[in-house]
């Protein structure tokens, strides 16, 4: 007698991702679980069911799994902020500031993605044109990174924002004796505690819009990187009622004053949702300079960044979560920031072990660190996409000698044998189709560089025998570049 299925995929090329990567032509899935992968021709004489699709030859894959992500911001971004990615222009960034603001009328006018590294006039932008369109109306306007904000008078006057603000593990940026409206890392807190919290309803809502684009681009799962209990809970909720079903890993949030109640009462685990960890920052961002770095930044004389919180901050989380069993997860742009949680890390570990302790991006090591990472079994956790993102300017922020250590993923993969990738969305953009064809060909969607950003293979542009291992990789890329710029949707089991 057959056992009964709910759904069964036939005619496919089914990339299995076992040990021997191999490719199969049939999939069985029952109470959305795979039961069963193999030849069709044996699968369907043990299997039935009333729901059979043929794939016509299309490939079908494994979900995704995205290592790093804000899952709910992504999703907040889609309904009521202003998307400012790509702008060319601070003049761009104002009128789709004005458009958005039209249409939603929110107390408060929120917009994401610019990026003065895009402009021509590569400068942080200045509040005065700001404050004249919307002289009564609060404005926050979040750099690409997350680690700096542009806001208007109106929101300085509701945080109680002045020249004389000073903030720890942070900047408010003051021009001619008045703050310019830029905020830097810790001080954007000073505006988040200023906007009303979001309801109950808008977070379903951001959630499942977030999930509507996971499952479009084919992943499955994701990690959060730093989410507030309350909407961990939120989650659990809608997981168990069915609503929700992309399976969610969610570092807790540091900022968050729960957290360490939540902690106490262990690790967290249901069949979608698993709390094992916690979330630091160490430092800013390389885009906005807030990345802490060993010597100054090379077009910034006198400007080494910033670190985030007091070493004695760092050690109690980290005690904390060593008491309680959970994993430490640090964000470490730069190679100070880099160095002061790897030398952190392997005071606690110790030696070998399988905590699992993460640095989150960990984009410019010092040569003398990178060994810390095999010797303490501590975890890189990078994201493909950044390298290309910055490749343009990065070199302008560290210069030549510091680029060496600069978004060193293979040599970075070297050290324990593996390592986590991720998107960061809305950090970068969400599918991870991009994240792969950054991971491999080191190049933006226009094949820029021709030899790829610090290649990590000694190939200088001869073109490469069809038939060597490196020649079909560039054949398979050319195929990669063509589903992305065609943004073809991928199934997800």
């Amino acid at each position: 007698m057959k056992k009964k299925a709910d759904l069964i995929i036939y005619n496919a090329k089914v990339y299995t991702v076992d040990d021997h990567f191999s490719i199969a032509d049939c999939v069985i899935i029952k109470e959305g679980k795979i039961m069963a992968v193999g030849k069709a021709e044996e699968l369907l004489s043990a299997y039935e069911t009333d729901d059979m699709l043929d794939a016509e030859g299309s490939y079908v894959y494994p979900g995704f799994h995205d290592a790093h992500c804000h899952f709910l911001s992504y999703g907040l971004g889609k309904l009521q902020r202003a998307d400012l990615t790509g702008t060319s222009s601070f003049d761009e960034v104002l009128e789709l500031v004005k458009a958005h603001a039209e249409k939603n009328k929110s107390e408060w006018v929120e917009g994401r993605g610019w990026d003065q590294n895009d402009w021509e006039l590569k400068k942080f932008p200045d509040r005065a044109e700001l404050d004249r369109l919307f002289p009564a109306r609060p404005v926050v306007l979040t750099r690409i990174d997350g680690h700096a904000s542009l806001v208007n008078g109106e929101a300085l006057r509701m945080a109680g924002i002045t020249a004389k603000t000073v903030v720890t593990g942070g900047e408010v940026m003051v021009v001619n004796g008045r703050p310019s409206g830029i905020l830097i890392d810790n001080a954007m807190e000073l505006i988040t505690n200023a906007i009303p919290e979001n309801n109950e309803e808008i977070q379903i809502a951001a959630l499942l819009a977030a999930q509507k684009d996971c499952f479009a681009v084919g992943l499955s799962s994701v990690t959060d990187a730093g989410m507030k209990v309350s909407v961990i809970k939120l989650i659990d909720s809608l997981q168990k009622n069915g609503i929700m079903k992309i399976r969610v890993n969610a570092m807790l949030s540091t900022m968050d004053s729960t957290y360490l109640d939540f902690m106490r009462e262990g690790v967290y685990k249901s069949d979608r949702l698993h709390v094992n960890s916690v979330k630091l920052y160490t430092d800013g961002a390389l885009g906005s300079r807030g990345a802490c770095m060993l010597e100054p930044y090379s077009d910034d004389p006198g400007n080494y960044g910033l670190i985030m919180y007091t070493e004695s901050y760092y050690r109690e989380v980290i005690e904390n979560a060593m008491k309680y069993n959970y994993q430490v997860n640090t964000h470490a742009i730069g190679d100070s920031g880099n160095r002061l949680i790897l030398d952190l890390y392997a005071e606690y570990l110790g030696g070998p072990n399988d905590k699992r302790w993460r640095v989150e991006h960990a984009q410019i090591i010092h040569e003398d660190d990178f060994k810390k990472f095999a010797k303490f079994n501590i975890i890189p956790s990078i994201q493909s996409t950044h390298a290309t993102s910055d490749m343009y300017w990065a070199e302008d922020r560290v210069g030549a000698e510091r680029m060496k250590g600069a978004y060193a993923s293979k040599r970075l993969l070297d050290m324990n044998g593996w390592l986590p990738n991720g998107t960061d969305f809305p950090i970068e953009k969400i599918s991870p189709i991009l994240t792969f064809y950054a991971a491999v060909a080191r190049k933006d969607l226009d094949g820029y560089p021709e030899n790829a950003f610090i290649p990590g293979m000694p190939y200088r542009g001869k073109r490469p025998c069809v038939r060597s291992p490196y020649g079909q990789q560039k054949a398979a890329l050319k195929k990669m570049k063509k589903a992305v710029l065609r943004q073809e949707k991928l199934p997800i089991l």
